[in-house]
């Protein structure tokens, strides 16, 4: 079976984990409430490795930085847009009046990716 992937790279100050934690649990509730396979959110740890372009560069870390990757796990892609249609629908209905992201927007890249190797 081949699967879909929605993959995110997010730069964000260290002393934001713990309100991105609270933000990633909600985030993997409401996306398998509403069929996802899988949920990831992982905090970077060991960026400086000498291999390649490392995140640090590529997301222009500053020293008080790191980088989240993150990825959702889905059938296919129409499934990923079913299950993402679900999930907007919910969070437009939730209260977020005082809800401020823990991370800026427009640092943040993500993508959709076809799976093409798996175990």
């Amino acid at each position: 079976m081949s699967t879909y992937v929605d993959g995110f790279v997010i730069p964000i100050k260290k002393t934001k984990m713990k309100a991105y934690k609270k933000m990633a649990i909600l985030g993997r509730k409401t996306w398998m409430k509403h069929g996802a396979l899988d949920y990831y959110e992982c905090w970077g740890d060991d960026l400086k490795n000498e291999m390649g372009f490392t995140f640090t560069k590529m997301c222009k870390l500053k020293p008080n930085e790191t980088a989240v990757f993150a990825f959702i796990i889905f059938k296919s892609k129409a499934h990923r847009n079913a299950v993402n249609k679900k999930v907007h629908q919910e969070f437009a209905s939730m209260d977020f009046k005082n809800f401020k992201m823990p991370f800026d927007m427009k640092r943040t890249a993500m993508g959709g990716f076809k799976t093409i190797v798996q175990s």
